[in-house]
Formats: C-alpha cells, structure tokens, sequence
C-alpha cells in the first residue's frame, strides 16, 4: 500500500508549490499595479505643473507682444498726425534753389502742381504704415521667438 500515497503527496506537494506561485506571482502583479498608479498620478502632476507653467510664460510674452503692438500702434498714429498737420515732411533734394525773386527761366516748364503737398502727405502717409508694419512684424517675430525659447528651456528641464 505503500507506492499509491506517495505519488499522490508528490502530487500534492507539487500542486501546492504551483498555488503558492501563483498567488505569489498574482500578488506581485497587484503590487506593481500599485506601484505603477502611483508613478503615473506623480508623472500627471508633474506634467500639469509644467502645462501651467508653459501657460503662464505663454501668457507673460502675449502680454508684451500685445504691449509691443500697441507702442507701435501709437507711434503710428502719432506719426501720422505729425504728417497731417505738416510738421514731419520728405526730405527735399540737395540742389540749388533759384530764390523767389529771381526771374523765372524762359522754356517749357510746368508750373508747380497744387496737389503737390497732397501727394507728399500721401507718401509720407504710405512710408509711415509699411514702416509701422514692419514693426509689428519684427515684434510679432521676437515675441514668437521668446515664447520658443521659454517652452524649450521648459521642457528641457533648464529653468
């Protein structure tokens, strides 16, 4: 009688070794299930810190862009007041101006038009828009680069 038991405590051994890891090993998982939670919610955080940090540095260069455009947008317009009340004029060529009184030259030569001041104010007009927008531009551009420079060194950790 002696050879029937044994075979079935090896097998009883056997399955109970195999339960002990399997529990073991079920366990195991659940811990580093855990473990893996916890080292996620900790990323999140971390990523959300960072996302407000990046939002308020985004927030800061709009503010100086916006601050930017509006000096721009006012040196524009006084520009443009300085042109309509004729005190910011083109500078007029370096040649020699024959005086009032002197006679004028006989020949075919057109009278000096009225609309003459018109078209310079016009002009300046035009000069003082393309310069105000390559301003704007230029600040646009600075402002962009800032905001690269800010989220760069954000994201690679050289605050």
């Amino acid at each position: 009688m002696l050879p029937l038991p044994l075979p079935w405590l090896i097998v009883g051994v056997l399955v109970s070794l195999f339960g002990t890891y399997r529990v073991g090993h079920h366990y195991g998982w659940l811990e580093r299930d855990g473990d893996m939670q916890i080292e996620i919610a900790k990323k999140n955080e971390e990523a959300r810190v960072l996302e407000q940090t990046m939002t308020s540095k985004l927030t800061e260069q709009e503010t100086k862009l916006r601050k930017a455009q509006d000096d721009v947008q006012k040196k524009q317009s006084a520009m443009h007041e300085l042109a309509r009340t004729g005190r910011l004029r083109l500078p007029t060529a370096s040649c020699p101006q024959a005086s009032q009184s002197a006679p004028a030259p006989a020949g075919d030569i057109q009278p000096v038009q009225p609309d003459a001041s018109e078209l310079e104010r016009q002009t300046i007009a035009a000069l003082i828009d393309i310069a105000a927008e390559g301003d704007k531009a230029i600040t646009k551009l600075n402002a962009c680069a800032s905001a690269y420079q800010e989220v760069r060194r954000l994201i690679n950790g050289n605050e």
